[in-house]
């Protein structure tokens, strides 16, 4: 969150630290350590400035498991994003005493849970995304600062100069770089450097979308959620002080639920209708695996089955469930304190909800509470059991000279078998359901289904600045596409192709629309990044075309068809 600058002290200014790198990194989430390292392995250097001391954003502070694309286990995922994925499963093969059978898993899910196939501490992920980064922190090509937040930008014309950011302990530095990218959650950097930026949702008769609103809404942001990871210890009692404002929310009513917030039965994404999932169907030390049907394995991270029966611990489960979907108000276009009070109504409202299963919740036994839960902040790295930074799922987004809409992607607008819109100026892949979680405005859940898409060049690149990119959710989406292009592996592949990008436009002296616009460099360009950074930019048509798994289906040829133009081509 945005910080003010140090006052003056007594013994006069506050002084302001200088650093220069080929590129300055502002964030600390995925995209930010993605953007990284495609710059080191480049022969550039990079400044990360990261508002927490976990870098990782969503799969580490915000304490949410990797919600990936079938694929995720094929080569249809990039080579540093699958690095990342084996990194995290030797940790445990290395680390923890897992059976026999659990170590010699190629596909290792340490919780079991149904969310991903990979389903891990958070801690555990920070851990290697620091290893990752190490060597070349040690080499001096990377240099990390952290607890920092943007509060200034200096730039000249259309090409930014500076940004200063403040840390509430070290102090501010100025950063400079040949290239800046914005990888933070929110898209802070924008009304900072005055980049024309978009909130909430666009109309239909702006971007022609089918699941686009009638008039365009500020306010329709989607849900944040403050995560928590919780253990089952049975026989014991762990029931927390009760939250200020507890009765509200249990017993708080919304027209998108049909009863209470705080129930076992809450809303079917795609069909609206009520959906009952207890947090246990049986005894919990028989840990029934029942994903579909109960709460505790769906983000479990730690599963007993993969342990020894010698391990004393007992099973951890995040929580990130509709139930603690905190929908009152947005975060962005709004003045800082009504974003404050958003942030303590996101934790009041998860702890809250932890209390009621505590003392209050229908158990499996017929019976009332789960005093059994304990919180365990240490897998989160914190001492309240809460995440240490909220799970943000929308942006601001850049006025960008290509934005994908729901007609390049959604399968219903596409039509059976169109597949998605062939970019050739493609940086990328990734898929996802458009999953939009409720939102301030209102608005219930939109999940619908859309092609295996490519992440266009074009969708990185402000309209009206020559030298920033966007790495993270800022990128050119609308409002619907956004749903698609915010989860874990796109926002590794935007920070890597706005890394490489940068350190491409540092070495050749170009710039981001130059590179793009120049059909001969953007092959070379894209050569690299299919070659020497082993990043998929074409899915094959079987599965472009259809959005089905298909073991058998092999790495097609290059092929680089022609760009379908966007609201801003």
């Amino acid at each position: 969150m945005r910080r003010q600058a140090p006052n003056p002290s007594a013994e006069g200014t506050a002084r302001t630290d200088h650093h220069n790198s080929d590129l300055v990194i502002v964030g600390g989430g995925l995209g930010a350590v993605a953007a990284a390292l495609a710059a080191a392995r480049l022969g550039r250097s990079s400044i990360i400035a990261a508002p927490d001391g976990w870098l990782g954003g969503q799969l580490t502070s915000q304490a949410v498991p990797p919600d990936e694309h079938p694929w995720a286990e094929t080569e249809f995922i990039s080579s540093g994003y699958r690095e990342l994925r084996e990194r995290i499963r030797e940790h445990y093969r290395q680390h923890y005493p897992l059976t026999s059978a659990a170590r010699a898993d190629e596909h290792l899910n340490p919780g079991g849970g149904s969310v991903s196939r990979l389903c891990h501490e958070p801690r555990v992920a920070a851990v290697v995304l620091e290893q990752m980064l190490a060597p070349y922190v040690e080499s001096g090509q990377v240099r990390i600062l952290r607890g920092y937040a943007p509060v200034a930008v200096a730039r000249s014309d259309n090409r930014i100069d500076s940004v200063t950011v403040v840390s509430d302990s070290t102090g501010t530095c100025e950063l400079r770089g040949e290239f800046v990218l914005d990888a933070t959650e929110l898209g802070e950097l924008l009304p900072l450097a005055d980049v024309p930026y978009v909130i909430g949702a666009e109309s239909r008769a702006e971007t022609g979308e089918l699941h686009a609103l009638t008039h365009a809404e500020r306010a329709d942001q989607q849900a944040i959620t403050w995560c928590a990871a919780v253990e089952y210890r049975a026989g014991e009692s762990h029931v927390i002080d009760r939250p200020e404002g507890y009765e509200r929310w249990r017993d708080e009513r919304d027209p998108r639920w049909s009863g209470s917030r705080f129930s076992w039965t809450d809303v079917h994404p795609i069909t609206l209708a009520d959906r009952f999932r207890p947090l246990f169907l049986d005894d919990p030390e028989k840990a029934v695996h029942s994903a579909d049907r109960d709460l505790w394995h769906f983000r479990r991270i730690l599963g007993r089955e993969q342990l020894e029966p010698s391990y004393p611990g007992g099973e951890i489960t995040l929580i990130n469930w509709p139930q603690t979907d905190y929908w009152d108000l947005p975060l962005l276009g709004v003045p800082d304190r009504t974003r404050q009070e958003a942030l303590r109504g996101a934790r009041e409202l998860t702890l809250s909800f932890i209390y009621w299963m505590q003392t209050e919740a229908p158990r499996y036994d017929g019976g009332h509470g789960y005093p059994e839960l304990a919180l365990r902040g240490d897998v989160l790295g914190t001492t309240d059991g809460l995440a240490r930074e909220p799970y943000i799922r929308e942006s601001r987004r850049i006025r960008a000279l290509f934005t994908v809409t729901e007609a390049h992607i959604g399968c219903t607008m596409r039509g059976d078998g169109a597949g998605s819109a062939l970019f050739d100026d493609s940086v990328g892949i990734g898929h996802y359901r458009i999953d939009l979680h409720p939102s301030a405005a209102g608005r219930n859940y939109v999940d619908i289904t859309c092609f295996p898409f490519q992440i266009p060049l074009g969708a990185l690149i402000p309209i009206e600045t020559t030298n920033l990119l966007a790495a993270n959710k800022s990128i050119g989406t609308t409002h619907i596409t956004n749903g698609a292009y915010r989860l874990h592996p796109a926002e590794w592949s935007i920070g890597e192709a706005a890394g490489a990008a940068a350190a491409h436009c540092v070495t050749t002296g170009s710039t981001p629309a130059r590179l793009r616009g120049d059909a001969e460099e953007l092959r070379r360009f894209q050569d690299v990044l299919s070659g020497e950074l082993g990043i998929p930019l074409a899915w094959p048509d079987e599965i472009r075309r259809t959005g089905v798994p298909d073991e058998t289906v092999q790495r097609p040829e290059r092929q680089w068809p022609t760009v379908e133009r966007g609201m801003n081509a």
